[in-house]
């Protein structure tokens, strides 16, 4: 085993995820569109659901997508050419792990960002594209059915370790689950706050 080949990839994957991760796809078009901070509009995210407050369920659709795939471009080309223990998964679920951080904690914008949500979902599918079509069909479910987007996606993330588990997912993906589910709803703290006192913004 070339452990110096191993550091090698694993400190390549880990700045490239992280800086794919990091590019802020939702204050780039709010800035480029309206001229405005998103960081200093409602919940101060720069997730799909802020830039929807400002313009409009479109550019919300537009941003998940682009976050999504900012979640799973760094994770398929890890699988592709990154070699280093391939046979257990682990150098995949560092680029996963590197791309929400980059999404929630930007290099670009003084390390805020958005919550994770859609990038966690497109990690999750690029890592296993069944267990992902299912955790975003519970997320769709659950917002159309309670209008809150926030409940959606803590419920989604939170199922999508049994989810992976149930589709006989490598151990490093459940492991993976478990750590994106913890992480994306402690961002969410002060949803889960905002429902308890039932005083979170609805879809509209």
């Amino acid at each position: 085993m070339d452990y110096a080949e191993i550091l090698r990839q694993l400190a390549l994957v880990a700045a490239a995820s992280y800086l794919i991760g990091s590019i802020p796809t939702g204050y780039i078009i709010v800035k480029l569109f309206t001229g405005q901070d998103i960081r200093t509009i409602g919940s101060g995210s720069t997730g799909a659901t802020n830039v929807k407050r400002v313009m409009g369920k479109k550019w919300f659709f537009i941003v998940m997508l682009l976050d999504a795939l900012k979640g799973a471009l760094p994770v398929v080309l890890t699988a592709l050419y990154a070699t280093s223990l391939s046979e257990y998964g682990v150098l995949p679920v560092i680029a996963a792990v590197c791309a929400i951080l980059g999404h929630s904690k930007s290099v670009f914008l003084e390390f805020t960002g958005g919550k994770s949500v859609a990038t966690g979902v497109g990690t999750l599918m690029a890592l296993n594209w069944q267990a992902g079509l299912i955790i975003a069909a519970v997320w769709g479910t659950v917002t159309w059915v309670s209008k809150y987007v926030s409940l959606g996606s803590i419920v989604a993330l939170a199922l999508s370790p049994l989810i992976m588990w149930f589709l006989n997912a490598p151990v490093a993906y459940i492991v993976y689950a478990v750590l994106a589910a913890v992480y994306v709803i402690y961002l969410h703290r002060e949803n889960i706050k905002r429902l308890k006192e039932g005083c979170e913004n609805k879809v509209r």
